[in-house]
């Protein structure tokens, strides 16, 4: 199995759910205005899903027999998102933010199935398409909330 470009990427992808996950509490605690409510317990339900899928990915490296990146330094030595302040956002401009993470986490995800499908490992690959149909379906949601 060619696995080790995938292996990097994964970490990298590991790095960015990280990453991720601490935004959308930025978001969580610092949305103001309307659409306040929604949006503060869409927030939490999107931290806690992301919760679930980095481990979900740090536990898939270590069955494929490599080590996940498990620090803050590696984290954010490898993540391709970039960290927002702690400060208060407007609602619309954290949905704005949000779809653009999303976005670059649904283009990883399609980059991380052509490489499970490279190294001959169907497994990640069912994986990561369960996770580009999630990051889609938010994409289509976002969009929506947006128009």
């Amino acid at each position: 199995m060619k696995n080790e470009n995938l292996i990097k990427e994964m970490n990298v992808y590991l790095a960015n759910l990280n990453l991720l996950y601490v935004k959308l509490h930025n978001y969580h605690w610092n949305i103001q205005g309307k659409g306040f409510f929604q949006l503060h317990a869409t927030y939490e339900t999107l931290y806690d899903h992301v919760t679930e899928t980095l481990d979900e990915v740090a536990e898939r490296i270590l069955i494929i027999g490599e080590r996940p990146a498990a620090s803050m330094k590696e984290y954010m030595a490898l993540a391709t998102l970039k960290e927002r302040e702690s400060a208060p956002i407007a609602v619309e401009a954290s949905v704005k933010e949000v779809y653009e993470d999303f976005e670059v986490m649904y283009q990883d995800t399609l980059k991380l199935i052509a490489l499970a499908e490279e190294a001959q490992d169907p497994v990640t690959a069912d994986m990561f398409t369960g996770y580009a149909a999630e990051f889609h379906k938010n994409l289509w949601m976002m969009r929506s909330y947006l128009a």
